[in-house]
């Protein structure tokens, strides 16, 4: 017997590259005066950009980390090193490299708020 009640059917709603919205509220804005608002509150600009955010010590030590492996890596296969020998020097540059790191971001990060406080970015 054939089936005489249609099955509901979603609507499609997503782009021709495939991709769906999935916050419904984040996508079109519905009248001028949503759209004007939107753009007052910068909503479409990205969350806040690297800069604007000062340095942390969480990310000196994944950057130390990321370097000190690197390091360590080079000392291995380029340098034809003792993996003991390339581990120790490796050990040695990520205690040097998460300081550093630090306070070099620290010092451009303060350089760069000085600059837009100057500008009149922040009040």
């Amino acid at each position: 017997m054939a089936q005489t009640k249609k099955k509901r059917r979603r609507k499609h709603r997503g782009t021709q590259g495939g991709r769906i919205d999935s916050n419904r509220r984040a996508a079109r804005p519905r009248s001028r005066a949503e759209a004007q608002a939107r753009v007052r509150s910068g909503a479409g600009k990205s969350r806040s950009q690297r800069g604007d955010q000062p340095p942390t010590w969480r990310g000196s030590i994944v950057r130390g980390a990321a370097a000190a492996a690197i390091f360590a890596v080079l000392l291995l296969v380029i340098f034809k090193r003792p993996p003991a020998a390339a581990l120790a020097l490796g050990a040695f540059m990520l205690v040097f490299y998460i300081p550093a790191g630090y306070y070099i971001e620290t010092m451009l990060w303060r350089r760069r708020e000085r600059a837009r406080i100057r500008a009149g970015e922040r009040g």
